[in-house]
């Protein structure tokens, strides 16, 4: 069910813990699911870029995991680089996750942009691409959650079994198999 990738950071997470004196902390959470994320970065102020990376997650085995993950891929990057960082990438650098724990790897990928939010806030800055972070990482998705479902029910309608996977850009939404009659 889980990789070997996301079974050994969710057993050995690295950075776990706070950074007294953050440069910028970022909290995001799943209120379907009930977990919450919080990362810590120490960045730079001249070169930008980040020193270091710790989190604090309340959370699933993959919540964990992804966290980690995360701060692995960021650590020591710049503020533009980790700006790329997308909930795909920290799949695919834990060789995949279950669908339905996709959402975990969204809020990596949230935490760490809150985190980059709450450093351009404190500094007065706009970081390209930056938007304001969302408490729960389903708000403002109702409908477009009843239109993805639309959408699988027309295709689910006409195989007999499939997996889909709904994009934005280079972010997942919502991964959905079934198994029809027809």
């Amino acid at each position: 069910m889980y990789s070997e990738k996301v079974m050994d950071h969710f057993q050995h997470p690295r950075n776990v813990g706070e950074i007294e004196n953050a440069s910028g902390v970022g909290t995001v959470g799943n209120a379907k699911c009930g977990d919450i994320m919080r990362i810590f970065l120490d960045i730079d102020d001249e070169t930008h870029i980040i020193r270091d990376c710790k989190f604090k997650t309340f959370g699933c085995g993959a919540a964990v995991a992804t966290s980690s993950m995360a701060t692995e891929m960021v650590k020591g990057k710049t503020i533009e680089e980790a700006m790329k960082l997308t909930n795909k990438a920290v799949m695919e650098a834990l060789d995949g996750l279950p669908p339905v724990k996709v959402h975990c790897s969204l809020l990596a990928e949230e935490a760490v942009h809150a985190a980059l939010w709450d450093y351009a806030q404190k500094h007065h800055i706009e970081i390209e691409g930056l938007k304001k972070p969302k408490s729960d990482i389903h708000e403002g998705e109702e409908a477009e959650e009843e239109e993805l479902l639309r959408t699988a029910v027309i295709i689910k309608c006409r195989h007999r079994y499939k997996r889909i996977i709904f994009f934005t850009g280079n972010r997942i939404l919502k991964q959905i198999y079934f198994v029809t009659d027809k």
